[in-house]
């Protein structure tokens, strides 16, 4: 990748010490031109990146990373701190299979203290961080970087209760880039936090406040009246006097893109024995004027055009997609149906369903366990509660799905989107845990559409079945139109795809149908012959049926893109050796490790799941009939 002219000699955080502020805001505009044609190609999270440029600066300007930790809340807005903290070279991988990865990552580099992804822990991990380094007589700052949108998890209130509690010298940077957290009376306030971070401030107040204390008799009175004049100072001039009371000093809100007066306040405030919260206001997708219009189009990006800011479209109809267009009829035709998110109105394809019932719909912020809750009372109020989060993201949230709908049988239904292996966002957004954590909750229906057509089908039946129930899709285009998947659900039983009653099964679950059926296909021309069982529903399962099913073939295989680990393959399994079967049964799954980014395409081949693995493993097993003397379960 060619360099600019200062970027080229940045190669690690000190590098920015020796620069004049105005090369740091030329770098400034350096930086964000990488971003942007990286992004444009690779896809990634482009305007959280582009609004936190010169607050990345200014933090390696002040701050000595690693010795001094820099956490970024979620770690999608890392991007200028990989470039500046000697990945600028790599830069242009990331994202891609082998490259860099789209979120802070402590295998690349000593300056990525934790390993982030999810929403609302840095606090909590900035905290522990510090602590321990004090328990070990170790040096350093350490600085949480959170956005208003972090803000709305309840996990950082947690933390920011006991950083208050324990009054060490935590520092934490709010960035505000548009769901404002409280608006402040603009000149006076932004003087008063600047004066409020300078140590001749704070050693005046210590004094000042000594001083009055120790006047005779009346004193400690005095020291009150004083105390509850500033609080009330500080109400009237700061709405957000919520850090202040939880203990911590509160500045701001400063201007995010002025890297002189963010580095003057970060200096001062690194010179602070303790807690405190600077509040600065950045905007998303600066510098990019599409991304500044509608930051919420280019948070997360497939590429795109930088000219036009046009966003690349694959043209076939994606799962996402689909439950869009199955939940806007579905609404229409019941009033009680209500949609609930957290945080992510465009990614779970609700807007349209904002858009027509915007009193049906209900964006309750980055808080997954409040969204299952708060559903959960719709569902008791006679509502009908369609709750659409990423299969990663409801792994945030297994205690409310268990005590607050399964264990009352609520009529909750869950859409759980990027089900499976979802590509360039790596090992922190794989949906691979969801079977394994929620097939063993009692009540709990799970179910696994391959089409679109099917999907509707499921959404039907949940809505009909009045009980808690999962529908999980993957980050996918929908499978094929076959006239099998439209046909009505048999609970615990799924459908022939392909039936000609072979030797060999072929049982697959959701997105993978395409997989199955390429893979008959190749076995086809190997003169082998396999039928095509989708299987529906992950729970609960006809046992009796399935076994009876399986007992009809020599050879079973079964293909699942969720872990192998606790899966529905291993829980078959288990089943079939029970009954002490003669069919040999191997079981394909993602397999029992953290799965790197890469392609869909490239992650399917990766876990084996791929329609030419699956034909291979096929072929390989019938060349060895001692493998088919015993039940033998084989995990790739």
């Amino acid at each position: 990748m060619k360099l600019s002219p200062i970027l080229d000699q940045i190669n690690s955080p000190g590098d920015l010490k020796c620069l004049t502020f105005r090369e740091l805001s030329s770098l400034a505009g350096e930086i964000r031109n990488v971003i942007m044609k990286v992004v444009s190609n690779n896809g990634g999270h482009l305007a959280s990146n582009l609004g936190v440029v010169e607050l990345t600066l200014a933090l390696h300007r002040v701050f000595d990373s690693p010795v001094d930790k820099i956490i970024w809340d979620v770690g999608h807005q890392s991007y200028s701190h990989k470039i500046i903290t000697g990945r600028r070279d790599r830069f242009h991988t990331l994202r891609k299979s082998g490259g860099l990865s789209g979120f802070p990552k402590r295998s690349e580099s000593l300056h990525d203290p934790v390993e982030t992804g999810h929403s609302s822990t840095s606090i909590s991990s900035a905290l522990g961080i510090l602590i321990g380094q004090q328990m070990s007589g170790r040096q350093g700052k350490v600085v949480a970087v959170i956005g208003d949108g972090a803000l709305t998890g309840g996990m950082a209130y947690e933390a920011l209760n006991q950083a208050g509690h324990l009054n060490n010298d935590l520092i934490i940077v709010v960035n505000d880039n548009n769901m404002s957290i409280g608006d402040n009376i603009g000149a006076i306030s932004s003087y008063l936090s600047r004066l409020t971070a300078t140590r001749l401030y704070q050693n005046f107040r210590k004094r000042f406040d000594r001083g009055v204390e120790q006047i005779p008799i009346i004193g400690k009175e005095i020291s009150q009246i004083i105390y509850r004049l500033k609080k009330g100072l500080k109400a009237l001039l700061f709405r957000e006097s919520f850090f202040s009371d939880l203990g911590f000093d509160y500045i701001g809100p400063i201007d995010g893109h002025n890297i002189r007066l963010l580095v003057n306040v970060f200096r001062n405030v690194k010179k602070l024995d303790k807690p405190t919260v600077i509040h600065v206001s950045t905007v998303k997708g600066k510098g990019y004027i599409p991304a500044e219009g509608d930051p919420t189009l280019y948070h997360g990006v497939s590429p795109f055009s930088i000219v036009d800011g046009k966003v690349e479209t694959k043209g076939l109809l994606t799962f996402t997609e689909a439950f869009s267009g199955i939940i806007t009829r579905l609404a229409e035709e019941d009033e009680k149906i209500v949609a609930v998110t957290a945080a992510m109105t465009d990614g779970t394809g609700l807007r349209l369903f904002q858009t027509l019932y915007p009193g049906r719909f209900f964006d309750v912020g980055i808080a997954e366990q409040h969204a299952v809750t708060f559903a959960s009372g719709l569902a008791i109020s006679g509502q009908r509660p369609i709750v659409a989060i990423y299969s990663t993201f409801m792994q945030r949230a297994v205690d409310q799905v268990i005590h607050d709908v399964a264990l009352p049988e609520l009529p909750v239904i869950f859409a759980v989107d990027r089900a499976g292996l979802v590509g360039p966002d790596g090992e922190t957004h794989q949906g691979v845990f969801d079977i394994s954590i929620f097939r063993s909750v009692a009540g709990l229906t799970i179910l696994a559409p391959a089409n679109m057509e099917e999907m509707e089908i499921m959404f039907r039946y949940a809505l009909a079945l009045g009980k808690p129930v999962m529908i999980r899709f993957p980050k996918a285009a929908c499978g094929p139109e076959l006239k099998a998947l439209s046909a009505p659900l048999v609970r615990g039983r799924g459908v022939f795809v392909q039936q000609r009653r072979d030797e060999v099964l072929i049982i697959t679950l959701g997105g993978l149908i395409s997989e199955a059926l390429s893979a008959s296909r190749l076995l086809n021309g190997l003169k082998i012959s396999a039928d095509v069982y989708n299987l529906r529903f992950i729970k609960p399962l006809d046992v009796d049926y399935l076994i009876d099913l399986v007992a009809c073939y020599r050879l079973v295989y079964f293909c699942e893109e969720g872990s192998s680990s606790g899966g529905v393959g291993e829980y078959i399994a288990s089943l079939l050796k029970q009954k002490k079967l003669e069919t040999g049964f191997f079981h394909l799954g993602v397999p029992d490790r953290f799965i790197p980014q890469g392609t869909r395409s490239e992650l399917l081949t990766l876990c084996g799941l791929d329609a030419n693995h699956i034909a291979a493993a096929i072929e390989q097993s019938l060349a060895s009939p001692s493998l088919l003397s015993i039940y033998r379960e084989r995990e790739v």
